[in-house]
């Protein structure tokens, strides 16, 4: 606490994680409430679909994604070829941004399985009586479906949020020197600078931090099972 370095390091991580982490909610909670509208084997087949990611080679996602966002890389060469920009864009990689974007493409399929898990174990006999008592969709979503699935969706937000949060490859990877994580200076007093009691005295921190996300997730549902 006493370099200025650490902390301001340590909180634009938090921050980082936390928008990975939102931004996983926000596009895997639309689908995993789409696969259970599927009936018979369809269901589980896309289920599947989502995932088979999880059996890939991490690093090898990260270099596909790499290759995709670089400065010749896919999305330039589209965006050229269409005449969208007149030169390749720069800030897509090697920054705190490139980070966010890989991480949360990597960690949508956790957050998809603990939310469609919590939307699977809502009774239909519940959505029918809301529908039969006159509830259009979105008042059968807002009173019944979004309260019986927060629970799985808090699940999938602290999920996303301590596997980013612990991650060092990723913003190795695709963070350049404008990507710099606390996970990443961890890594860095373990592998370079061999100073392991400082680095071991950093992982406290986040530790800490990720047992204070699991305690709270805890809580919360602990209350929701009590309502």
């Amino acid at each position: 606490f006493s370099d200025a370095a650490f902390v301001p390091v340590f909180l634009r991580s938090c921050v980082l994680c936390l928008v990975v982490a939102a931004v996983c909610v926000l596009f895997a909670y639309p689908v995993a409430y789409l696969i259970p509208i599927l009936r018979g084997r369809r269901k589980y087949v896309m289920a599947l679909v989502f995932v088979i990611p999880l059996l890939s080679s991490y690093i090898i996602k990260i270099y596909a994604i790499r290759s995709i966002l670089r400065g010749n890389g896919f999305l330039n060469r589209i965006l050229l070829y269409f005449g969208v920009i007149d030169k390749p864009l720069e800030f897509l990689i090697f920054n705190l941004q490139a980070v966010a974007l890989t991480l949360s493409v990597l960690l949508l399929p956790f957050a998809i399985l603990p939310i469609f898990v919590a939307l699977e174990r809502i009774p239909q006999n519940l959505v029918d009586a809301s529908a039969d008592l006159g509830a259009s969709s979105w008042q059968t979503f807002r009173n019944v479906i979004w309260p019986l699935s927060l629970q799985g969706t808090i699940v999938a937000a602290t999920f996303t949020f301590v596997l980013a949060l612990g991650d060092f490859v990723t913003p190795q990877m695709v963070g350049g020197t404008r990507g710099m994580t606390f996970g990443r200076i961890i890594y860095s007093q373990f592998g370079f600078a061999f100073n392991w009691p400082f680095g071991a005295a950093l992982s406290v921190m986040l530790l800490a931090l990720v047992l204070v996300a699991i305690v709270l997730t805890g809580l919360f549902t602990r209350a929701r099972h009590q309502l």
